[in-house]
C-alpha cells in the first residue's frame, strides 16, 4: 500500500511538472508566475556569487529590469563557501549562486518552488566544474542570463540549438546571451493579470532562513525527470508541503543527449 502511495505520488508530481513543457512560439514556463496583486511588482534578488561572477549577474539583471513586468533589486550578498555551495532558496525571493557543484553533468540549474501556478521562490545556479566551457565569456553570459530567466517562467524559444538572438534558446551565438523584445513582451503578457495574493517577499529583512529552510539546507530534491531535451532536463519533486520543486538542467557539453543525471 505505501509503495502505490509513493507511486500516485511520484505520477502526480510527474503530470503537474510536466505542464512545464510548453516550448513554442510563446515559450512560457506553463503558467507558472509569481503571484502579486500590482503590477511592476518588487523581486529581490540574493548575490552568492564570488566577484568573477559579479559582472555577469549584474548585467543579466540589467537586461531583465527593462521589463516592465517587475523591479528588480539586489538586497543581500553573501559569497561565503558553504552558502554558495548549500544555495538555500528563501521565501519570496531569489538567489543566484556559483560553485563547482562536480562534474555531475550540468552547467546551469534554475529552480523554483510552486504552489498551485504560482512561483514562491528560486535559486540558479552556475557549476564552475567546467570552467573551461564558462572560460568563454558570451557561454557565461548565455547560461547567466537564461537560468535568471526560468525565474520568472520563462521556457526556451528553441531546443535545437537554433538562434532566436535571446539567452533563452540553446545557441552558441554570440546574439543569444540577452534577452530580446520578444521575452520582455512575453513577460507583460504573463503578467498582465493581477492575482488575490503576493508570494514575494517586500522585507530586506526576509533572508534570515527558516528552520524548514535550514532543515532542507539548499539539497532540494531532484525528484523525477518528467522531461529530456537534446541540451536540457527538466525534473519535479514534492517539497514535502503541498508544493512542487521544479528544476530546468542546462547539460554541460559533451552531456548532450545523455543520461548523466538519471
Amino acid at each position: 500500500m505505501k509503495i502505490n502511495r509513493i507511486a500516485a505520488a511520484v505520477l502526480g508530481i510527474a503530470a503537474v511538472a510536466t505542464a512545464a513543457l510548453t516550448a513554442n512560439a510563446s515559450h512560457s514556463w506553463s503558467n507558472y508566475h509569481w503571484g502579486r496583486t500590482s503590477q511592476n511588482f518588487p523581486l529581490q534578488v540574493i548575490d552568492s556569487n564570488t566577484p568573477d561572477w559579479d559582472g555577469e549577474l549584474a548585467q543579466t539583471l540589467a537586461d531583465w529590469s527593462q521589463s516592465t513586468a517587475f523591479n528588480l533589486s539586489v538586497t543581500g550578498y553573501d559569497d561565503s563557501s558553504r552558502t554558495r555551495r548549500r544555495c538555500v532558496a528563501v521565501q519570496g525571493k531569489i538567489r543566484s549562486c556559483n560553485s563547482t557543484y562536480g562534474n555531475n553533468g550540468w552547467l546551469g540549474l534554475a529552480s523554483i518552488n510552486i504552489s498551485g501556478d504560482h512561483i514562491t521562490q528560486g535559486t540558479s545556479k552556475m557549476n564552475d566544474s567546467y570552467s573551461a566551457q564558462f572560460a568563454v565569456q558570451t557561454e557565461r553570459d548565455h547560461v547567466m542570463c537564461q537560468e535568471i530567466g526560468h525565474l520568472f517562467g520563462l521556457g526556451h524559444t528553441s531546443e535545437d540549438g537554433s538562434s532566436q538572438n535571446t539567452c533563452m534558446d540553446y545557441s552558441q551565438s554570440a546574439t543569444s546571451t540577452r534577452p530580446n523584445q520578444h521575452d520582455y513582451d512575453l513577460l507583460v503578457s504573463k503578467y498582465a493579470h493581477l492575482d488575490s495574493i503576493n508570494t514575494y517577499s517586500t522585507s530586506s529583512a526576509a533572508t534570515a532562513l527558516t528552520p524548514s529552510q535550514q532543515a532542507m539546507a539548499g539539497q532540494n530534491p531532484m525528484g523525477v525527470r518528467v522531461h529530456k531535451g537534446v541540451f536540457h532536463e527538466v525534473w519535479a519533486a514534492g517539497d514535502g508541503k503541498g508544493g512542487t520543486w521544479v528544476h530546468h538542467v542546462t547539460l554541460a557539453a559533451g552531456h548532450e543527449n545523455t543520461d548523466v543525471l538519471n
